[in-house]
């Protein structure tokens, strides 16, 4: 194993205080002396106060690039993880300068990060390579006579979402959105699939879960399965679309127990945490992976039991006389 990093940043940490915690406990296992620092572009940011440190951070823009690097020397950090939809293009596309500079940047690569940004080019990706995807368009008719879904075409999936509409209805919602596509509606169980792949976009292990009640997008609560034919079948899509890293599958299951994918997250999901439960050790692998580590040598035990998780918020107190 090469050097063990001095710092491991997360980018866009915002309020994901449950991911800075789960960070910190896979660096703990590299060594108790490595410092999770919690980077954002807003300086009020709730994971501020549980990171080991705070980087109130420039944009993730071209001209920030060197002052990102330079950024990143000055508080040791060698690792970068990425967790917001809007960056991980930038982060792709500079992942190899970063790299001459000692710093590894946990991300896919651009190609595969353009195709699942891109509602439509997704959809048509899984159309010329036979996978289950639900189909987009950029018009109504080319995707059948409804009901449909409306869709912001590019990021996060729930942004602006039209449900269920008839024609006359999808096109009227599309007239305030920016770049709308338009899918079927698909009725099912809704799931995710966290997946973590190598550099070679190999499936290492994932887990299949029940998104139970959602609130913004995000799962509160979560329930985490088996089944071996959709595991199988997502284990092929995901090394089709050649990922490595942390990922999130999202999609439908027919009451025939037919697959429709939704939409594939670069990243990790906000729920993720449930399966880290259960044994897809997807932060601690992320780290040993670019602390060069043979990962053949550390298996993928999935416990027997499964787990539900309940995203709840809590209070922490800090006393003193000033703050």
């Amino acid at each position: 194993m090469n050097i063990i990093p001095l710092a491991i940043l997360v980018t866009s940490a915002s309020k994901k205080v449950p991911l800075v915690h789960a960070m910190q406990k896979a660096a703990r296992k590299l060594n108790p002396n490595i410092k999770v620092i919690a980077g954002d572009s807003d300086e009020n940011v709730l994971t501020r106060y549980v990171a080991d440190s705070f980087w109130h951070m420039p944009r993730t823009i071209d001209d920030e690039v060197d002052t990102l690097i330079e950024g990143c020397k000055v508080r040791g950090i060698s690792i970068i993880f990425p967790t917001r939809d809007g960056e991980l293009l930038f982060w792709a596309k500079y992942q190899i300068r970063f790299l001459e500079k000692g710093i590894n940047v946990i991300v896919s690569p651009s190609s595969s990060v353009e195709i699942c940004f891109d509602k439509l080019v997704f959809a048509g990706f899984g159309a010329h390579n036979e996978l289950p995807f639900i189909p987009a368009g950029l018009n109504p008719e080319e995707v059948g006579d409804g009901p449909y879904v409306v869709k912001e075409r590019y990021g996060a999936g729930s942004s602006k979402m039209g449900l269920s509409m008839d024609h006359k209805g999808a096109l009227q919602h599309a007239a305030s959105m920016e770049s709308p596509v338009y899918q079927p509606f698909v009725s099912g169980k809704e799931i995710s699939v966290d997946a973590w792949l190598n550099l070679t976009h190999q499936v290492k292990g994932l887990v299949l879960r029940t998104r139970d009640y959602v609130i913004g997008g995000e799962s509160q609560v979560t329930t985490t399965f088996r089944d071996q034919a959709i595991e199988k079948e997502m284990t092929k899509v995901l090394s089709t679309l050649k990922l490595c890293g942390p990922v999130v599958l999202q999609a439908f299951i027919d009451a025939d127990k037919g697959i429709h994918i939704i939409e594939c997250n670069t990243r990790i999901g906000g729920a993720s945490t449930a399966s880290i439960a259960v044994g897809l050790d997807i932060l601690y692998w992320s780290l040993l992976e670019k602390c060069g580590a043979d990962l053949r040598e550390y298996a993928f035990d999935r416990i027997s039991d499964e787990v539900r998780q309940i995203r709840v918020t809590h209070d922490i107190h800090e006393y003193g006389s000033s703050f």
